[in-house]
């Protein structure tokens, strides 16, 4: 059962010389109860305007979300339906995200109170509990935000978000601002309260092997558009599309073994002005001419498996499969 359904959504913004661009340019994705989703991709390429469409803090110009059967909308505080509470975001920054001038207990203690999940009087010992979820003492309630390290600070903020007995929260680049050490304290506490709870995730990274560490299911985007989306595990081991063999083959072996990590000539072109056909081949190294001139569609390429390829579709008449694919480090 999926308890959010992101239905072609597209995403417009308007500049400041007035110029207009799809952040997203259709977009789907579901998220199964107590599932990890991972999505991945460079900067720019339209993943947290996805995440914010997905938890209503803008509104899609096309497409839908729905959340638990319910459709998500931005609306103000007041008019957000009690049903809605369930459904959480945690940013990028821990520290912009959280009142510096006010103590950890009362900033998780107003969480509570908004999402009505416990009295005013159990309010105390359920931020503790909650504290103690993400794995700080609950004396940590009485210290500020400036007391606590980038890592902590995060942990806080999920704890917020846990304090509306949520069944999706959706992380928006929740590990970039984090050292290494970090990192992977944070990513090993989100997969365990996944599983503690049953409790759904929206992971959003440009970092595939956090999302290789921790996803069941994962979607590659690019310019908008999802390339491709697969389980984890097979999508890491035999990437169907050009793009996610870039960003496999860019990731360092953990050991420093093996070759250097190869680099992705080019940047994410600018939105306003997409790439004619498919939007990846500038940098692509298996461009053909149909690419230049018609967009791929988004297309089963095996079990559980979805890529828009040319190379992978059967009218070219060639296979992903009888490409390099780039080497890196196994799981």
């Amino acid at each position: 059962m999926s308890v959010l359904e992101i239905d072609d959504v597209e995403v417009t913004y308007e500049r400041r010389d007035r110029t207009r661009f799809r952040a997203v340019a259709g977009a789907s994705l579901t998220v199964g109860r107590g599932e990890i989703v991972g999505l991945v991709g460079e900067s720019g390429c339209g993943k947290s305007s996805l995440a914010r469409a997905a938890v209503g803090l803008v509104a899609p110009t096309a497409g839908s979300v729905r959340f638990e059967s319910r459709e998500v909308r931005p609306l103000t505080r007041r008019a957000r339906p009690s049903e809605l509470t369930r459904l959480q975001l945690v940013f990028k920054n821990p520290y912009s995200s959280l009142n510096p001038r006010r103590r950890i207990g009362d900033q998780v203690g107003d969480a509570i109170a908004v999402a009505g999940t416990e009295s005013r009087s159990g309010r105390t010992a359920r931020v503790a509990e909650l504290l103690e979820l993400v794995g700080l003492p609950p004396s940590a309630q009485s210290r500020y935000p400036h007391e606590f390290s980038g890592g902590q600070r995060q942990r806080i903020a999920i704890a917020r978000a846990l304090a509306a007995d949520p069944s999706l929260i959706v992380l928006d680049e929740p590990l970039a601002s984090l050292d290494a050490s970090a990192q992977a304290q944070v990513a090993n506490l989100l997969l365990d309260l996944s599983r503690r709870l049953s409790l759904s995730l929206l992971l959003i990274s440009h970092d595939l092997a956090v999302v290789h560490h921790v996803a069941d299911v994962v979607s590659v985007m690019y310019l908008g558009k999802i390339v491709e989306s697969g389980p984890t595990r097979e999508v890491w081991e035999d990437p169907r599309h050009p793009y996610t063999q870039a960003l496999i083959g860019a990731v360092p072996h953990p050991d420093g073994s093996g070759t250097m990590p190869e680099v992705l000539p080019g940047e994410v072109p600018d939105p306003a002005r997409p790439p004619s056909g498919c939007r990846f081949h500038p940098r692509c190294p298996h461009v053909m001419d149909i690419c230049r001139s018609r967009e791929p569609p988004l297309e089963p390429v095996g079990d559980d498996r979805l890529a828009a390829c040319w190379l992978r579709h059967p009218e070219v008449g060639r296979e992903m499969s009888t490409l390099p694919v780039p080497a890196h480090p196994r799981p």
